[in-house]
């Protein structure tokens, strides 16, 4: 039979027992009952049947634990602020401003064209997502009229509204 894990005694059993059972965050909950199931001296495959936790989790978790006591514990991904964005604020006010003009080559402005504008703002290669993404972020729309039929009769078209319009 596998030797114990050896948790370090930064809480009690009886208050890791408390955390447990008082925690409303549902991860914090279950890294409690995993170090207070620990500190029993129950092995870690019992840890893993009971919480359902893989062993390599729950080994980490307690060394976690052990270093760091009961900071090492709960969901630590609330501190995780993300990635850099791509433009800085600057860049973004160039953006917003040549977005209300129109492109250099006439049309609209798509996804493309937001990408290559940016590509040569940044001096770097920009995906047709990311120009699609800070479209989407401006909430700006394609503002494109509908086709007009080639057979379409602009006479009948306006007689038609007006017969609309009469009822």
């Amino acid at each position: 039979m596998p030797k114990p894990l050896t948790i370090e005694p930064h809480l009690q059993v009886k208050e890791l027992q408390q955390k447990y059972r008082n925690s409303s965050d549902p991860i914090s909950r279950s890294h409690h009952q995993i170090i207070w199931l620990l500190a029993q001296g129950k092995s870690v495959k019992e840890v893993a049947e009971v919480t359902s936790y893989t062993t390599d989790w729950i080994y980490k978790l307690a060394r976690r634990y052990n270093q760091k006591g009961e900071i090492g514990l709960g969901d630590h991904r609330h501190f995780n602020r993300g990635g850099q964005t791509l433009l800085n604020d600057v860049q973004l006010a160039q953006l917003w401003q040549v977005l209300q003009t129109p492109p250099a080559d006439g049309g609209i402005w798509n996804s493309r064209k937001v990408a290559d504008y940016m590509s040569q703002l940044l001096d770097k290669p920009v995906s047709v997502q990311r120009g699609w993404d800070y479209l989407k972020a401006y909430e700006l729309k394609l503002k494109v009229p509908r086709p007009a039929h080639s057979e379409s009769d602009p006479f009948i078209q306006e007689e038609w509204k007006k017969t609309l319009e009469k009822s």
